[in-house]
Order: structure tokens, then C-alpha cells, then sequence
């Protein structure tokens, strides 16, 4: 089992999930809302210096499944190549 974690602007949160929900993977997740930090992209920090949030999605999957998650975030990374779209697995 793997453990997919996404990290991006919460302006792309729907988008993402959108587009997991049409490639049929990441039906079951955990959602944190609110993520705070300094990544390539720069700060989130959800303050007066520093607006921007950001959200995370973890998701326990087989490795098929995290392939499709795979591509799925990679098709929004394309369309929003600024937002700091990340993935990890573990």
C-alpha cells in the first residue's frame, strides 16, 4: 500500500479533485484545508504578508490506483503550472 499525499494552492482544490473523481482514483482521502508553509512555490502562509493557503489531500492506495492519481494531478499541473501542485509517495 502507498501512501499519495497532494499539496497544492487552495486555488486548484477543486480542480484536483475534479479530476481525480473523472480518472476514477482517489475516491477515498483525507482532506486538510488549511496548510500552512514555504515550499518552491513560496510562502502560504494565510496572513496579511502572505494570503495564499494551501490544502493537502492524503490518499492510501494500491499502486494502480496511484498511478492513475499520478496522472490526474499531472493534467492539472499543466493547466495551472503556478499554483505549487505537488505529490509525493510514500
Amino acid at each position: 500500500m502507498l501512501r499519495i499525499e497532494i499539496v497544492a494552492n487552495r486555488s486548484v482544490e477543486e480542480n484536483i479533485l475534479e479530476a481525480l473523481k473523472e480518472h476514477g482514483v482517489g475516491k477515498h482521502y483525507t482532506l486538510y484545508p488549511n496548510v500552512l508553509g514555504v515550499g518552491t512555490s513560496g510562502p502560504r502562509m494565510g496572513d496579511a504578508v502572505w494570503p495564499e493557503l494551501n490544502f493537502a489531500l492524503v490518499v492510501w492506495c494500491e499502486k494502480e490506483e496511484a498511478e492513475g492519481i499520478v496522472v490526474a494531478i499531472k493534467e492539472v499541473k499543466e493547466k495551472y503550472p503556478d499554483e505549487g501542485i505537488k505529490i509525493f509517495g510514500l
